[in-house]
């Protein structure tokens, strides 16, 4: 194969504001339909109170996520990225639509039936979740940093947005009858939508942009396999003799360089989630917000997540050290204590305060880890570490949904 840029610098190839809208949308839509089903705990609470539906719902999720997720890391250089991610954004489409039609059927009814059939569609969620969040960094990872902040920023945003209808919505129906009904199919029609312009722009359009070809390109030559179905489908042939002449580290050997970055991730996530969504639905008590309350906490986390995220591209505020990096995600586990103590004793402000700031340190922790951890490799390592990094990610959300549960070690009638 021969590069089809010749010598040309990436940075005057056309296509690279075109690539960043398209990454956040992607991020987008990766998360859109998982935060509306969060930001809809309120009427998921209302149908479900017995089945804590926040905590079980999320606790589906993530097996399925990380199980998957573990296959495609360990046979990542053999799998079509192609086709793994129309497949993830595909099934992503698939599993938001049967949602709104298990509610349609259902007419909005709880029990037990209904509460099994969510929590089956939301394990689909999670292969989903695997295919796409997995195989979208993986491929980002060898081209530019600016195309991974955006898809992280497009995750943010999806939480942000999604706060915001939810809070619009609440005071448009509140007073009508199911109000939080209509409210939820609004927002599942929504994400159906965006989930499906995300299978169209990944198919037709991201693959022809010049700069994206550029570096799929150079991943090629570089002896990176999964790239030729994108490459194909832009209207560049690779020769697969060419593929092989290139080694690169194992999997083994990548994880052990980056093992830092890799706990780093799993740290992040692990107390995020321990605290977000659950114990802010269950263990905050009743405020002057009423229902509000969580509703509110949760849009204040997603704004920060989403503004923390944008932080990294102001220099002077990015951590490029390794051991920095590892001091400040080691410190935020001093927020259990103060979210234990101000649930108990503090008032709405103050966990509103505290909520914005667990965002605030999450959105950047991240992204500073997943823009510096890719440097100084080749092409198909670059993919392959991607894919070991979300695996960590997913692990740290994983273990952080199953200790959500501690919080309610105490409580009278957690079951």
């Amino acid at each position: 194969m021969t590069n089809v840029y010749g010598g040309e610098s990436p940075s005057r190839l056309e296509g690279k504001l075109s690539a960043m809208i398209v990454c956040w949308i992607l991020g987008f839509g990766s998360l859109i339909s998982w935060n509306s089903m969060l930001t809809m705990g309120d009427y998921y609470y209302n149908l479900f109170p017995d089945y804590h539906p926040s905590r079980v719902l999320t606790l589906v999720y993530q097996p399925f996520a990380f199980g998957t997720m573990s296959i495609l890391a360990y046979n990542e250089s053999k799998i079509n990225t192609r086709r793994r991610n129309i497949f993830g954004y595909s099934l992503f489409v698939a599993s938001t639509f049967m949602l709104l039609v298990l509610d349609l059927a259902t007419s909005g009814r709880g029990g037990l039936g209904s509460f099994i059939g969510i929590c089956v569609i939301v394990a689909f969620f999670g292969v989903a979740d695997a295919c796409v969040q997995g195989g979208i960094v993986g491929d980002l990872s060898f081209m530019l940093p600016d195309f991974i902040q955006s898809f992280f920023a497009g995750l943010a945003a999806s939480g942000a947005l999604t706060s915001a209808l939810r809070l619009i919505t609440k005071a448009a129906f509140e007073k009508s009858n199911n109000g939080l009904r209509k409210g939820a199919m609004l927002f599942l029609a929504i994400s159906t939508l965006f989930e499906f312009l995300c299978v169209l722009l990944y198919t037709y359009f991201f693959p022809k942009l010049p700069i994206v070809k550029y570096f799929r390109s150079k991943a090629a030559l570089e002896g990176s396999k999964t790239v030729q179905a994108d490459l194909a489908a832009a209207g560049i042939q690779t020769k697969e003799d060419h593929n092989e002449q290139n080694e690169r580290l194992s999997n083994k050997q990548l994880f052990i360089q980056n093992i830092d970055y890799a706990l780093d991730l799993f740290l992040i996530y692990v107390l995020t989630l321990s605290i977000f969504p659950g114990f802010l639905y269950e263990n905050t008590g009743e405020h002057k917000l009423g229902t509000w309350y969580p509703l509110v906490l949760i849009a204040s986390y997603n704004v920060w997540d989403l503004i923390s995220r944008y932080l990294p591209l102001v220099k002077f505020l990015k951590i490029e050290s390794r051991k920095g990096l590892t001091i400040a995600i080691l410190s935020r586990f001093l927020l259990i204590p103060a979210f234990y103590f101000t649930a108990k004793y503090g008032d709405q402000g103050w966990m509103i305060l505290l909520i914005s700031f667990l965002g605030l340190t999450n959105g950047h922790l991240t992204v500073c880890v997943m823009t510096a951890a890719p440097k100084c490799y080749k092409g198909p390592e670059q993919n392959a570490l991607g894919n070991i990094l979300v695996l960590c990610l997913l692990l740290g959300i994983f273990a952080g949904v199953s200790l959500d549960w501690l919080w309610l070690i105490g409580k009278k009638n957690a079951f």
